[in-house]
């Protein structure tokens, strides 16, 4: 099935549940602006990118010789692509970007990748990289770098992972040597890089973690480097792409093994602080994997609705007609195919609302609004990234079980949406390092006030909902309130029993993610403009269905934790 980008939905999901309607924030939105931009990043989804998103899962790239080759079709795509300026939808404007705001931008990248994740991870990265240049880059480097970046003509890549350090960067080995003034040596190891190496653009900038020789011991040691594929004279850098890995999914998008030795570089920010540096690109970025999460599980939806009631089989209940039943009648299959929505509506909700903060975080008019609105940003990111990843994995599964056996086949294309969607559960953090993230930095933020503020939102939704449609908000006001209890809780094991709270991040995670998500569809149901009964109807389900279970989640990532802790049997660490 062709994927449809779903602008309307966005559009009312930023009015009614992210705030593109509140007063003066917005004002380069107005008079229509909004759907102007979103309808035209729909056609370049739709029309350009979305037709290759099968080409370049069964070409993919391809390596030779330190050369990689992007499949048939991407070249001319991202030339098209950088034509409308979509790179630079929030640069700021003296860099060549639009200054638009996050919360635009986020219903465009929920349209990439949705049209093809694949291609779309190379625009992901370079995004990133223009953030962390234009919070920490010094004057020369802006100059040199960044309006090239933000045109599109040259690409960015993030390097953080090497064999021996994933998730925990203490053990990070790549070197870099001080050289003359402003200059480094920058030498090791690089693995897992996106779009490493690559035939879009004719310069590659990378943004690479490495250690100086006189360097603390572990993070705090680390600074970052821009490295440049050529450098200003022209000149091939000391830095190369050594393979390509062979992936489960994403076969289009080339992830490369990269090899520096002695390569220039060029600090970014101050000497052992580039973490810091790192983590303005990673933050973003890790909002764009939730978006990546939204669109993936909206068109596996969208793929299992059209196949649902094209595909015939058996007889549903109340259908007395002599031919077979579209299986879409089927109270199973409709139970399957309203999962994925209310589901896949509330991860978008929660990113938006993300991409809201961030806005607000720039835009509020006191110093005060700006500093809630970022500790709101960092309460939620955790969450959108972890909850939409996982809302990915499952809609796609549910995709292909919807398909029946032809959903095991390659043919029909839902086993692809399973394939790609695996990884964004991985990669930019894993999500239960979200969970860790959200349990052990960001609950108390303020001393829990960031927390506290989100309550507050949720119960004052319920409160709303009550006169509208108790049935839907009595599940909600539990699976809040369960919330409430569970962050409680949950403060007091970071005090006194941290191990506990780490055992319980992943479940309170998701009941964060369920109370969020189920009052925000409660906010699109309120509204006085909503579509006659489809709002209403998924927040209901939301609400009966799986807010439901908020209750029993508190309940368990109370219980478990001991159980969890205790397994060295089960686990085979003891006799």
């Amino acid at each position: 099935m062709a994927y449809r980008a779903p602008v309307a939905d966005m559009l009312f999901t930023m009015t009614h549940a992210a705030g593109l309607a509140q007063p003066g924030l917005y004002p380069d939105l107005a008079d229509g602006a909004a759907a102007a931009i979103l309808e035209e990043a729909g056609k370049m989804a739709e029309g350009v990118l979305a037709p290759l998103y099968r080409i370049g899962d069964k070409a993919g790239a391809h390596f030779s010789a330190g050369a990689v080759r992007t499949p048939p079709g991407w070249r001319e795509a991202y030339e098209q692509w950088i034509a409308g300026g979509w790179m630079g939808v929030t640069a700021a404007i003296e860099h060549g970007g639009m200054g638009l705001p996050h919360l635009l931008n986020a219903a465009c990248l929920e349209m990439w990748n949705g049209a093809n994740m694949a291609f779309a991870l190379g625009p992901l990265l370079s995004l990133g990289a223009i953030e962390a240049l234009s919070a920490h880059g010094s004057p020369a480097l802006q100059a040199d770098y960044l309006a090239r970046v933000v045109a599109g003509h040259w690409a960015a890549t993030m390097n953080l992972t090497e064999p021996q350090a994933g998730s925990d960067l203490s053990g990070l080995r790549a070197r870099a040597e001080r050289a003359e003034v402003g200059v480094y040596r920058i030498s090791g190891e690089k693995i897992y890089i996106t779009y490493g190496e690559h035939d879009l653009t004719d310069n590659i900038i990378h943004l690479v973690l490495a250690r100086l020789p006189d360097a603390p011991a572990g993070t705090r040691g680390i600074s970052l480097f821009l490295v440049p594929k050529f450098l200003a004279d022209g000149a091939r850098n000391g830095v190369a792409c050594s393979g390509i890995e062979h992936k489960m999914g994403i076969h289009g998008s080339p992830t490369c093994t990269m090899l520096y030795e002695g390569a220039t570089g060029f600090l970014i920010g101050e000497e052992n602080r580039g973490l810091a540096c790192m983590f303005t690109m990673m933050n973003n970025a890790r909002l764009a994997v939730g978006l990546q999460g939204v669109g993936l599980a909206e068109r596996a939806t969208q793929t299992a609705l059209s196949f649902a009631r094209e595909r015939r089989q058996g007889h549903a209940p109340g259908d007395a007609s002599a031919q077979m039943s579209a299986i879409i009648q089927h109270p199973d299959v409709r139970r399957m195919l309203l999962s994925m929505q209310a589901a896949t509506a509330a991860a978008r909700a929660i990113c938006f609302m993300t991409a809201h903060a961030l806005d607000l975080a720039q835009r509020g008019a006191s110093a005060d609004i700006r500093k809630q609105a970022q500790e709101r940003a960092g309460l939620l990111t955790p969450v959108a990234k972890a909850y939409a990843t996982d809302v990915a994995n499952e809609a796609a599964s549910l995709c292909v079980q919807v398909h029946g056996g032809m959903g095991f086949i390659e043919e029909t294309g839902a086993a692809q949406l399973m394939r790609d969607a695996r990884i964004a559960a991985i990669y930019e953090g894993t999500n239960g390092i979200q969970a860790i993230d959200l349990v052990q930095r960001k609950l108390g933020l303020s001393q829990g006030a960031a927390m506290q503020a989100e309550l507050a939102d949720m119960g004052a939704c319920v409160a709303r909902l009550k006169a509208f449609d108790e049935a839907m908000a009595e599940p909600l006001r539990a699976c809040v309130e369960a919330l409430a209890e569970a962050a409680d809780y949950l403060e007091s094991c970071n005090r006194d029993e941290p191990a506990h709270a780490l055992a319980a991040a992943t479940p309170f995670l998701r009941l964060f993610a369920l109370a969020r998500g189920g009052t925000a569809l409660a906010a699109l149901a309120l509204a006085e403009d909503a579509p006659a009964g489809r709002w209403r109807m998924l927040a209901r389900f939301h609400a009966q269905d799986m807010a439901m279970l908020g209750p029993a989640l508190a309940a368990s990532l109370r219980t478990s934790a001991q159980t969890i802790l205790s397994a060295d049997a089960a686990l085979g660490l003891t006799p």
